[in-house]
């Protein structure tokens, strides 16, 4: 039976991505609009198309090299253990990296495409009215949602079926598509806060001319960031969530499959997936609005209707296959993770409640105290979302019945907390789509109802943006835990050791694992602080070739020149593509470094300093900047002056400050996480013997 289920899975990855299929011919099939919207669009268009390429290239050749590094390495070394009486070599590890690089850069190509080619279709389409506009811009969403869980799933159940049913031979897949996020997070972030911090700084700030005004140079790099950070950077991370949840919990179903001879600890994970696509698939037929209607309640009804929907297939799945409620109720754990999450960060995030009103509040001083005031809400915002993820990671374990069903009921609550991805990076990729569209709408010159239309689709994007980002965070943390869990399995089954045994050796007694725990604490900071300051020579880059043009290209203030859009294209994509070497580098080198100069144990302490730390300074930068943001909004409704205030103005500052914490270093930090666990799970064989040798272990 629980086969026919693991083959359910196959069916639901191939429908997810036949429905992506037809949701991007319904959208490239509509009108694009006027000659002067078809213009923009194109521009947009070369630029996007320009910076992936020119990444995707750079990456191919990466990724070629580290498949055969794994061929030669992990493969070989695993042929000649003959681990699980395998008597022959074949690249296991390495063909699985490459094919989960190739869909991880696949999802995020198509996504951005059908995003840039939804962007001025949605600007046409507002001329027809509010629900018209909601439907083309959902749907350019929904195409990226669904391709980015309809390849993850294809690619685990493929593997699944095709190496004989051992996780551990495919883990190569979750990295490869680890690296890919990566560096789409950390180049696309670049890339589009280099344009924004330089478009909002001289263009509202020091010309006080309003956002998406053509006649600043920056504004075609600012919307074709969009589309790089904002949706392909989004789809690669949350494909690599999703692909690595599945993976770890399957690694951690691996031992109780062993000892029970269950399949379903394998075939489980996938069935949830196959589950959680056919519920977004109802989910998203109920994103609807009549015309002056709430776009926001139509958006927040279709994550509802998939939530519940999955629930209720889990339910009936859990009870099928074990004839036990157990990893019910740790699922459940993951629910209620998403939904607390979600409750918090619009507290701190949101212009309604006091913690970001304050901020607002703050800038009537000055920018120097509404940024302190900002920073100050961002470090308060952090402690609760990790308390509710701690607590979850407690009640998962002790609800799966502890030991290593414990460990596997963690892995299942971050399976069910991804029941909602789907949806939720349609919604996600929507956010960018209607802001490009007002964009589009107000270069273009487009009737002032046009703009109302996106204004109010935008508002929707806005008050998701911030759950979506927490929930990216969210999520990557509780895989990063299933996939440290992974990693110490495995350590135990290359060295014999019991699980008691392992703690021993996990013992803070150990200076090896305080080395560890402190470099991992410490190499998050690092990183941070390399993405922060390839987006402030961006920007410098981008603020030198603004004010240039505006000194030395006579009549674009007033309209009578055009600015040179394609060098500010030009000088984000350049300084995107360097600033992505170092903190890659810094990835895929610390665990490895770690792992055989100081052994596997030490390693463990470094993943697990890693998580602490980097879940703590993603949250605190995502809402941290999602708040400056949000107050830098409430002063633009008329508080405090209003635009073109003093305090409109030291918001601003806020706002570009914070612009590189939630959309660059913030978010960048969850691929980090997780692929160094990946990585420490490919090498920990490795690792293990060459402690062996040394005596490390």
């Amino acid at each position: 039976m629980s086969e026919l289920y693991a083959w359910l899975a196959l069916l639901a990855s191939v429908v997810a991505l036949a429905c992506a299929g037809a949701a991007a011919y319904m959208v490239v099939s509509k009108p694009k609009g006027s000659e002067r919207m078809i213009e923009i669009y194109e521009a947009i268009k070369q630029g996007a198309k320009a910076y992936l390429s020119r990444q995707y290239k750079t990456l191919l050749a990466f990724m070629l090299v580290l498949s055969v590094i794994f061929a030669l390495a992990v493969d070989y070394s695993y042929f000649l253990s003959h681990r699980e009486g395998y008597a022959y070599y074949f690249p296991y590890t390495g063909l699985s990296f490459l094919v989960g690089a190739l869909f991880s850069a696949l999802a995020g190509y198509v996504g951005m495409r059908v995003a840039v080619e939804g962007n001025v279709r949605t600007a046409n389409s507002a001329n027809s009215g509010l629900k018209e506009a909601l439907s083309t811009s959902f749907k350019g969403g929904l195409v990226m949602g669904l391709c980015m869980v309809g390849l993850a799933l294809l690619g685990v159940t493929v593997f699944y079926y095709a190496y004989g049913m051992n996780p551990f031979l495919f883990a190569g897949f979750g990295f490869g598509g680890s690296l890919v996020a990566l560096f789409a997070r950390i180049g696309g972030g670049i890339y589009t806060k280099s344009a924004d911090v330089g478009a909002d700084l001289v263009g509202k700030v020091e010309a006080g001319i309003p956002e998406d005004d053509p006649r600043n140079p920056a504004v075609i790099a600012d919307a074709v960031g969009d589309n790089v950070g904002d949706v392909a950077g989004m789809a690669a991370d949350i494909f690599e969530t999703y692909a690595v949840t599945l993976i770890g919990a399957m690694l951690l179903g691996w031992p109780l499959f062993k000892q029970t001879g269950n399949v379903a600890f394998l075939e489980y994970p996938l069935l949830l997936g196959a589950i959680a696509i056919f519920s977004t698939l109802v989910g998203a037929i109920v994103v609807r609005v009549r015309e002056g209607g709430d776009p926001t309640t139509a958006v927040l009804r279709g994550i509802a209707t998939t939530a519940v929907l999955a629930i209720i297939g889990f339910l009936y799945a859990t009870w099928q296959l074990f004839n036990s409620l157990n990893l019910f109720y740790a699922a459940m754990i993951g629910v209620i993770i998403v939904v607390l999450l979600a409750v918090f960060t619009n507290y701190y995030t949101s212009y309604k409640y006091p913690p970001t009103k304050s901020i607002a509040e703050a800038a009537q001083a000055g920018p120097a105290i509404n940024l302190i005031r900002g920073l100050a809400n961002g470090l308060e915002s952090a402690l609760l979302p990790i308390l509710i993820i701690a607590l979850g990671v407690v009640g998962a374990y002790f609800l799966a019945g502890g030991g290593f069903m414990g460990m596997y009921g963690v892995a299942i609550a971050a399976m069910a907390m991804l029941s909602i991805a789907g949806i939720i990076v349609s919604v996600d990729a929507y956010g960018p789509i209607v802001d490009n569209a007002g964009g589009i709408a107000e270069m273009a010159d487009l009737d002032p109802k046009v703009r109302d239309i996106t204004d109010a689709l935008d508002a929707v994007g806005n008050t998701t943006k911030a759950l979506t980002k927490v929930f990216a965070i969210g999520s990557a943390g509780l895989a990063a835990l299933s996939l440290l869990l992974a990693y110490i399995e495995e350590v135990a089954n290359y060295t014999g050791l019991e699980l008691g045994q392992l703690a021993e050796k996990l013992s803070l007694t150990r200076p090896d694992v305080i080395l560890g725990l402190l470099l991992g604490g410490g190499i998050v900071f690092l990183f941070a602080a390399l993405c922060m300051k390839a987006v402030g020579r961006g920007a410098f880059g981008m603020v030198t070739e603004v004010r240039r043009q505006f000194k030395e290209i006579p009549g674009i203030m007033e309209g009578r020149a055009k600015p040179d859009y394609a060098k500010c294209v030009d000088i984000a994509t350049r300084t995107a593509l360097r600033g992505m070497a170092l903190p890659g580098a810094l990835v895929i080198l610390s665990p490895i470094v770690i792992g055989f100069v100081f052994g596997p144990y030490a390693l463990a302490g470094l993943l697990i300093g890693s998580i602490v730390s980097g879940l703590a300074l993603a949250l605190m930068m995502a809402n941290g900047g999602a708040a400056w943001d949000n107050a830098k909004k409430y002063i633009e409704t008329g508080a405090y002056g209003g635009k073109r205030s003093p305090a409109h103005a030291a918001a601003v500052v806020g706002d570009t400050v914070g612009d590189p914490f939630k959309d660059t270093a913030g978010p960048a930090i969850n691929p980090m996480i997780k692929a160094i666990n990946m990585i420490s799970i490919i090498f920990a064989g490795l690792i293990v013997t060459s402690a062996l040798t040394l005596a490390l272990a």
